[in-house]
Order: C-alpha cells, then sequence, then structure tokens
C-alpha cells in the first residue's frame, strides 16, 4: 500500500455491468465534487463480467479525471451484491461510499451521510422514504412497488430500515471491516443483508432523507430479481441461525472479554 492509498479519506465505490453507454457523465460529476470537497478520494469501479466494454470506457474516463480511479475485473457475471463486495474490499478510504453507476442520488447529498459517520455513526443510509427526501423522478409503478414489497418482507423479517435498496451508503472503514468480508449473498438482496449485519453487530446506523431520480437502463429484471431477492431474506435468516456469518463466536469472545475486565485482579 502506497503513502497516497494510507492516507485516502473517502472511496467511492461503484458497482458496473454493462455500463458504457452512461458511465462516462458521472464519472465527471463525482471527479468535479471530490476534487472541490473531499481531494483525498478514490474512485472504485467494479467491472461485474461485463460485455459491453465498460471497463475498457472507465480506463479512457481516468485519463481526464483528477481523482484516482481503479478499475477492478470480475469475470463472468457474479451479481451486484457480489460487485459490490469486492469494491469494498478493495477501498483503501477512511470512509467508503457506494453508489450506483447512474448516480440516482445526486453526490452532492454525500454531505449528508458524511455529517451523520462525524456524529459517531458508522454507516449512514440514504432513505427515499423519510420525511424531506424529494424523489425527482419515480421509477416505473411495477418497480416500486416491488421496492415497497421488499423493504416491508425486511423489516418483518430482519432489520426495521425505511429504505433498504437505496443504492447510496456509506460505511466507515471499520464498519465496513466487519461487514463486507461476512457476506455471502452475491444478488439484489446483498442490502438487506449488509444492514441486517451491521445491526446483529451493534453498529450505528442512520438514515438521511436524500435526493433521488429513477434513471433508465436498469438492469433489473422483474420477475426474476424479485423472486431472488425475496429467498434471499429467508437466506440472510438462515445462514444466521446457522452461524454461518460468524456471530456467535463474536458475541462469545465480547463476553469473555466483560468477563475478563469485571473479574478482581488475582493476588500479587
Amino acid at each position: 500500500m502506497t503513502r497516497d492509498e494510507r492516507e485516502r479519506q473517502l472511496s467511492v465505490v461503484i458497482p458496473a455491468y454493462n455500463e458504457s453507454q452512461r458511465i462516462a457523465e458521472p464519472l465527471g460529476r463525482i471527479d468535479a465534487w471530490l476534487q472541490t470537497h473531499e481531494p483525498s478520494s478514490e474512485i472504485v469501479v467494479v467491472d461485474d463480467g461485463s460485455t459491453d466494454g465498460t471497463a475498457d470506457v472507465v480506463r479512457d474516463c481516468s485519463r481526464m479525471l483528477r481523482t484516482p480511479v481503479i478499475v477492478v475485473g470480475s469475470s463472468p457475471n457474479r451479481g451486484k451484491g457480489y460487485a459490490v463486495r469486492v469494491g469494498m474490499m478493495r477501498a483503501q478510504g477512511r470512509a467508503l461510499l457506494l453508489t450506483d453507476a447512474d448516480l440516482s442520488t445526486p453526490i452532492e447529498e454525500l454531505e449528508k451521510l458524511r455529517r451523520c459517520l462525524a456524529e459517531g455513526a458508522a454507516i449512514a443510509i440514504g432513505s427515499r422514504k423519510m420525511a424531506g427526501a424529494v424523489v425527482e423522478v419515480r421509477q416505473p409503478l411495477l418497480r416500486e412497488s416491488m421496492g415497497r414489497v421488499f423493504t416491508l418482507l425486511s423489516r418483518l423479517l430482519l432489520l426495521r430500515v425505511s429504505d433498504v435498496t437505496c443504492g447510496f451508503k456509506l460505511f466507515t472503514r471499520e464498519a465496513a471491516a466487519q461487514i463486507f468480508p461476512r457476506m455471502t449473498l452475491d444478488d439484489w438482496s446483498f442490502d438487506a443483508e449488509a444492514l441486517f449485519l451491521a445491526r446483529r453487530l451493534g453498529l450505528e446506523i442512520r438514515e438521511v432523507p436524500v435526493r433521488w431520480r429513477d434513471a433508465q437502463g436498469t438492469k433489473v429484471n422483474r420477475t426474476r430479481d424479485a423472486l431472488r431477492s425475496a429467498l434471499g431474506l429467508l437466506r440472510i435468516a438462515l445462514n444466521a441461525a446457522r452461524g454461518r456469518y460468524g456471530l456467535h463466536e463474536r458475541a462469545a469472545r465480547l463476553r469473555g472479554r466483560a468477563l475478563s475486565e469485571e473479574r478482581p485482579p488475582g493476588p500479587s
């Protein structure tokens, strides 16, 4: 790791699949904002098995940007959850922002999430459903309804968060290091898995109302991905029950540490 990498204050992690036609403009917007507000930053783009030359487009763009851009290749296509996990584990920043390639939430909204971390939160997530959120362009009715159902199921089965799937989330490096190596899901239910793990690890999550607009060109297959996401919630619950996340071992270590701290010192 170079000195510059050690001093990165922020990593912007972008999972990308067949985004060659629209990723250049968001990269330019991110770079311009970072240079003014977060100059000690990096951009990590994970190309999840694209077949349209997305990685080449990103590399070409990077020559015109002032923010360092790292392109991580992954083949074949594994899913957004996999790409996010790879990007988060590659990033070097003290804070790690997950954002979508279409920049549906403007990069300027990052300031709101940053304030949460400055106040002690481990994770800050954008919400399109809280009071104060501004949805400039709504999703098609069917996709919006699917999102509501997924959030409802997430709240019933796993955790109480108003907007599980908003693709704008900020993690401290320490929180990311605890969460992402434990993750197992490659599909669209990865958001719920990440936040479920954060809750079980005792990490503070804050939600922030953000501006958001739907962008054309989604890669979501409505029927297939809705079914996978619903099944993903069940897999999260089963993984936790079977101890796959290592949460029981962590709890045992914490209990042991607490007992040792409470135990009076022995005779000298």
